[in-house]
């Protein structure tokens, strides 16, 4: 029954962090979807069925809050793709980790072949945890990495399976082209790394940046669940100066769509946010990023945009200075391009290895 399904119209779980509110993991998703071959029905885990059909129509939906649920979905699909983003990692919490590791167990154990598009891998900071990732992509069928550090990784594993590596798949989603304005839009995030002095300075920077040409700092909260509560502990704080408490708009992202056309008509986009990054940059506005995250770095590196490490000792004057030469450069066109191109990869595979599966 199951070789007659494949050869009329196969069907795919699409796993990920998805249907969760945030804008990151829904641009992967649309993404993905977008690379699923025609003949390819799909099954996509979800928190929030609605939100998931709002980017993807058509599909079908399962709790990704329910392990079992998600497990028994399995038995009626003929492939498993783990889609976009650091699934592979306990730096979130190890019981994240244990999901994805029996979910590819039980996968294996039901011979259900098994993808991972677009992934980036750890930090996995248990040597436990490094043991079961190593042992459990032994039985993927083939792999395509997001960055050189995960690629390398699993090389050093010498792990016997297809891999190939190429920049972040969102590099691929189409974007409006940027015409420009006089908004600072801010796509930040909390993070431990900054203190109370850490974020005064930063927080002066922008100040003083956005006081002589910008109309309005809208705080975009990129990933709603968490985000949007940034501004409140900041002002809870008392550490948001008053021409910029005054100058400041809170905005929930309501959609790619607003997003995108909200970085279309900016002055200048910072973000901590690795997507916000992306799409704001792929749409060619001026975008500069601020690095919680390695993978964050890496992605300005990778489109030579401007970056400061929140690990590092933080300088009003260096960080108005950049972003000033920020907003007077314009977007390497060419570079962008290649970008793209290069993460073309992500689809390759996945159209390769799936139309295997359906002879």
């Amino acid at each position: 029954m199951k070789a007659l399904r494949r050869v009329l119209k196969g069907r795919v779980l699409l796993c990920g962090y998805y249907g969760e509110h945030n804008l990151g993991d829904d641009a992967l998703l649309q993404v993905l979807a977008s690379q699923i071959p025609s003949h390819w029905a799909l099954v996509v885990t979800a928190r929030d069925p609605e939100a998931v059909l709002s980017l993807v129509s058509g599909v079908t939906t399962v709790s990704r809050r329910s392990l079992s649920e998600t497990i028994q979905a399995l038995d009626r699909v003929d492939a498993l793709v783990l889609g976009g983003g650091s699934l592979l990692q306990d730096g979130t919490s190890f019981k994240s980790l244990v999901y994805y590791l029996v979910l590819l167990w039980s996968a294996r154990c039901k011979g259900i072949p098994i993808l991972l598009w677009g992934q980036g891998l750890g930090p996995l900071h248990r040597r436990f945890s490094r043991l079961l990732v190593k042992y459990t992509l032994k039985g993927i069928r083939a792999v395509s990495w997001r960055d050189p550090h995960s690629i390398e990784q699993a090389q050093r594993w010498k792990l016997r399976i297809p891999m190939v590596m190429g920049p972040d798949p969102v590099w691929c989603h189409p974007s409006p082209l940027w015409s420009g304005g006089n908004r600072l839009i801010l796509c930040w995030r909390p993070t431990s790394l900054l203190d109370n002095r850490g974020w005064s300075v930063l927080l002066d920077a922008v100040d003083r940046f956005s006081s002589s040409g910008c109309s309005e700092v809208i705080w975009l909260a990129f990933h709603a669940d968490q985000d949007a509560s940034l501004w409140h502990e900041l002002h809870r704080h008392d550490l948001i100066p008053e021409g910029l408490r005054q100058r400041s708009i809170q905005m929930h992202a309501e959609s790619l769509e607003h997003v995108q056309l909200l970085f279309s008509e900016a002055a200048l986009v910072i973000a901590m946010r690795l997507h916000a990054l992306i799409l704001a940059a792929t749409g060619g506005c001026p975008t500069a990023a601020l690095s919680y995250d390695p993978k964050v770095k890496a992605a300005a590196q990778l489109a030579s945009l401007p970056w400061s490490d929140l690990e590092g000792q933080l300088n009003s004057d260096h960080l108005i200075h950049q972003w000033q030469q920020t907003m007077q450069s314009s977007c390497d066109q060419s570079q962008l391009a290649q970008l793209k191109n290069a993460a073309n990869c992500h689809q390759h595979m996945l159209v390769e290895e799936l139309n295997k599966l359906s002879v």
